[in-house]
């Protein structure tokens, strides 16, 4: 070895290879001209290969006695130095790979050059205030860093939000990007597009978006914007799946966006119709009762206890319903056809009385049970409660397994209808609509009459006529933690495709149930979801559950092993209250008091070997 040149330029590298947690030093090579820079991309050698890499430290010094290798070559631009260091907080918050992030911060392609940074211009709005005044509540949010929760009605035109957002003289007096994150990538090209119109400096493009544009938009990898200084951070629909990333690591753009705003000390503004349990604690803002109520649609509820089972699914209010819709020819039927939901993803299953058709619940959380093996006793997956198979309503012993299939729906309902019925079901049918955008545009791609599918139907649409949930019991009582979120959610998306109160009587959604009393459809049908919501959070503060505790899934071929260093780990933790379970076949659940309990547990524990292992730190669909 001989000794390194004193005059050598030192970097520090990250390489993006997932299974190197190792940081390497290279030397600047003398001749090169373009900036290096800590997150600038560059390629490196390494074992006899070159490998694609970010600087994450700068003026290294040498290490004696050691030859530092030169860098290879300059692979262009990459995110800014606040964004290198929150991809480290992220790697150990969701137990991942730091590459990961560093690699949802980067361009896809390689960028040599920044364009020059507009200054900033805004233009007044030029719509009016929606009906829940969203543009009027920015004013009530305080001023200075903080996170706040702001509760909009679904059919909030939420445009005059970002618009006083981007527009309001204390964030215009800071220098950085407003950062405006949606759900889809689709809403949030929309946005944009509407942002532009009216005169604002508004991008998508990554390469804009690190040279300082006053607006950027993004979906959830937007979270990630290499955006070099922020003066405000708008999260539209907070509660949408669509934030959180459902492969390893499971991290939440959510949670991204507020940790940017604390390091950068600006507002964080979080907009939702019905803020998840995951929300709670942080201050909230809501329009009032009657601006609320305006803002959700007609929700009509079909009570299915007692229904003859020879109509199957389509009760007589349905096929009302239906006939109402195609027979008025006054209606566009290819923009606003009458959609219906039916949902058995993950082989969803209901047991009801075979006597008076009450569904077997659990008595502690009212998530639907099944039965054990020996049909002996029912059992909830949510809270693994156990109880007789009994029927709580009647005292009856026989229950009956309630089931269909979507194809077989659509079929039955061609028939009774008399008109063609497309079948959606599946991601490869998901188009996002954007409630954000003007007008729904007709799909082109269907000009159906009426359509069936699972929830994958929401996402293609853009407008209907009406939404009918076949059996919105199979979301409602899912035995899943979210199963309340996920619900409220479906019907705010639906809700969005019918418009608020007041549009032709058919306009409605429509919900067949055999728990008409749930205190969700009580709620949604008021347009009152504060009562629910604040019901939720109580019930996972007394059980212990997210937000109030945190929660790991580990699974793969290496789970067993992991998961025995964790509990041998935890068990060490006198007193921290981990805990380590079985979670089905071949899973783990390690449950903390908090997220720095659990997430320095991860981290301290080594991982074996291989890619037969999973972490899923707050697993979604638990």
């Amino acid at each position: 070895m001989t000794q390194a040149h004193v005059h050598q330029r030192i970097v520090r590298v990250r390489t993006d290879v997932a299974a190197l947690s190792k940081e390497f030093d290279y030397a600047v090579p003398p001749l090169w001209t373009e900036p290096v820079l800590v997150g600038t991309r560059v390629r490196a050698p390494l074992h006899g290969r070159s490998v694609r890499a970010w600087v994450v430290a700068d003026d290294v010094a040498p290490t004696l006695g050691l030859e530092v290798r030169r860098l290879k070559s300059w692979l262009g631009w990459g995110p800014p130095a606040s964004l290198v260091e929150l991809a480290g907080w992220a790697a150990w918050r969701w137990a991942g790979p730091e590459s990961t992030f560093l690699q949802a911060a980067s361009p896809k392609v390689i960028v040599r050059s920044l364009p020059a940074a507009p200054s900033p211009h805004h233009a007044a709005p030029t719509e009016g205030a929606s009906p829940a005044g969203s543009g009027r509540m920015w004013t009530d949010v305080p001023l200075g860093p903080g996170v706040t929760v702001v509760r909009l009605p679904p059919t909030t035109d939420l445009l005059d939000l970002v618009l006083a957002a981007a527009t309001d003289p204390a964030v215009s007096a800071r220098t950085g990007s407003v950062l405006v994150l949606v759900p889809s990538v689709g809403w949030a090209e929309r946005l944009c597009a509407r942002l532009v119109r009216r005169g604002l400096m508004a991008t998508t493009d990554w390469a804009e978006a690190r040279a300082g544009w006053p607006i950027v938009v993004g979906s959830r990898v937007g979270a990630w914007a290499p955006a070099p200084d922020l003066a405000a951070v708008v999260v539209l629909d907070a509660h949408d799946d669509a934030f959180r990333e459902e492969s390893a690591p499971t991290y939440s753009a959510v949670d991204v966006a507020v940790e940017r705003a604390r390091r950068a000390g600006v507002q964080c503004v979080l907009t939702s119709p019905v803020p998840p349990a995951g929300l709670a604690g942080i201050p909230m803002l809501a329009p009032t009762t009657p601006e609320e109520r305006a803002g959700w649609p007609a929700i009509e509820r079909v009570d299915r206890r007692n229904a003859d089972p020879r109509t199957g699914l389509f009760s007589e209010e349905f096929v009302r319903l239906a006939r109402a819709i195609l027979d008025d020819p006054r209606r566009d039927h290819a923009s606003d056809p009458l959609v219906c939901v039916y949902n058995r993803k993950g082989g969803a299953r209901l047991l009801a009385c075979s006597h008076c058709g009450e569904l077997a619940r659990c008595t502690r959380c009212g998530a639907a049970t099944s039965a054990s093996p020996d049909k002996s006793t029912l059992h909830c997956p949510r809270c693994a409660d156990t109880r007789p198979l009994v029927c709580a309503s009647c005292g009856r012993l026989k229950m009956k397994t309630l089931r269909a299939g979507v194809t077989r729906l659509r079929e039955e309902l061609a028939a009774l209808l008399g008109v063609e019925v497309e079948e959606v079901s599946g991601v490869s049918a998901r188009r996002v609509p954007d409630p954000a955008d003007e007008r729904h545009e007709p799909d082109t791609r269907t000009r159906a009459r009426v359509l069936i599918g699972t929830e994958a139907v929401l996402h293609r649409l853009r407008g209907a006529a009406a939404v009918a949930f076949l059996d919105i019991d199979l979301h409602l009582l899912a035995p899943r933690l979210s199963a309340t979120d996920e619900t409220l959610a479906l019907l705010v998306r639906a809700g969005r495709l019918v418009g608020a109160r007041g549009g032709p009587s058919w306009a409605r959604v429509q919900l067949q149930t055999r728990v008409p009393e749930h205190p969700v459809l009580e709620a949604v049908v008021r347009g009152e979801p504060a009562p629910v919501l604040a019901d939720e959070v109580a019930i996972r503060r007394t059980s212990g559950l997210p937000p109030f505790a945190a929660l790991a899934l580990v699974s793969g071929p290496l789970a067993p092993g992991y998961a025995d260093a964790l509990a041998r780990e935890a068990r060490q933790l006198q007193g921290a209250g981990v805990v380590v379970t079985t979670a089905g076949e071949g899973a783990w659940l390690v449950k903390a008091p908090d997220h720095d309990v659990l997430c320095d547990l991860l981290a301290r524990v080594e991982r074996p070997p291989g890619r037969g292992l999973r972490v899923a730190v707050d697993p979604p669909s638990f």
